[in-house]
């Protein structure tokens, strides 16, 4: 199993592909590109994660305190609609929005006590759905698997818990 580091530093040249990429969708739609799309576009794909909408404006304001949030879920269900963003929803009532990483498929563990959401990617799991396809005579085109449970490391689970209601009482 392969973990992926939501830490690792921004590749630029994936930001500045990215960013072309969406003013090119933008423009085959007929809309405007603006200030304020290219900010939430640039500030979204500098991130690293699972984002929520009001993490992103967080983040946004810092650039530009006039963006509010209905241009910030705008402009995420523009991404959405582009293909270089998904929109991910793991059982807590809150829509996430992941850009593509440099693994191209992976999978998720979601902790249930602090809301931990760690991707992963194993080939010998990828290779197993496939012989389970070809033995029922099924051809996969896509698939999503999340695992629910808890962190075994419990200390660092309450911590991340107690800073995740900090912040929730803070926002």
């Amino acid at each position: 199993m392969v973990s992926i580091n939501p830490n690792s530093k921004v590749d630029e040249d994936l930001v500045k592909e990215k960013e072309a990429a969406f003013a090119e969708f933008i423009q085959r739609r007929g809309l405007k590109t603006t200030r304020q799309r290219n900010t939430i576009v640039s500030t979204f794909f500098r991130m690293k994660g699972h984002i929520s909408v009001e993490e992103l404006l967080v983040e946004v304001k810092k650039a530009n305190p006039r963006i509010g949030y209905a241009t910030v879920y705008r402009t995420l269900h523009l991404l959405v609609e582009s293909g270089l963003v998904e929109e991910r929803r793991f059982g807590d009532g809150l829509a996430r929005y992941e850009g593509h990483s440099a693994v191209e498929h992976h999978d998720h563990m979601i902790c249930l006590e602090c809301g931990m959401i760690s991707e992963f990617y194993n080939p010998r799991l990828e290779a197993l759905q496939e012989k389970l396809a070809e033995e029922n005579n099924f051809e996969i085109y896509r698939h999503r698997l999340e695992l629910y449970g808890a962190c075994k490391d419990k200390e660092a689970c309450q911590a991340r818990k107690k800073q995740k209601e900090a912040r929730a009482q803070g926002a």
